[in-house]
């Protein structure tokens, strides 16, 4: 999705954090999901911005962030009239995970957060 997201004009960093391991299909889906909503809300509302996606392993959670520097000016809530930001709340309650959505704390942008609650990894067996 990144690409597609650069190719319309805004610059997409990922950062993937901790060790990566596979995880359960849905967990897997409605991170990737999560994440290509948050990229289009960013395009569609700040177009050519800069995004950033998080992608931090934890040992019982997959934390997604994705974050946007905001267009020029506009630093209030989206605009009505779509339903990405419900069908993220949707894909996180389905885990009993957390969310929040809304504008940056520490300057012009928004933010989505998402954690979604995993498995415990398997120890490695000798």
């Amino acid at each position: 999705m990144a690409s597609l997201v650069e190719l319309a004009g805004s610059r997409v960093e990922l950062t993937v954090d901790g060790p990566v391991r596979p995880l359960p299909t849905a967990v897997e889906a409605s991170a990737y999901r999560i994440v290509q909503e948050s990229l289009t809300n960013a395009l569609k509302h700040a177009p050519g911005a800069p995004a950033r996606v998080l992608l931090r392993y934890a040992e019982r959670e997959l934390e997604v962030v994705v974050e946007d520097d905001g267009a020029a000016g506009n630093v209030g809530p989206a605009r009505p009239g779509g339903h990405g930001l419900v069908g993220i709340r949707e894909r996180v309650a389905l885990f009993d995970g957390r969310v929040s959505a809304g504008p940056r704390d520490d300057g012009p942008g928004w933010r989505v957060h998402a954690q979604l609650p995993v498995p415990a990894p398997e120890p490695a067996s000798v």
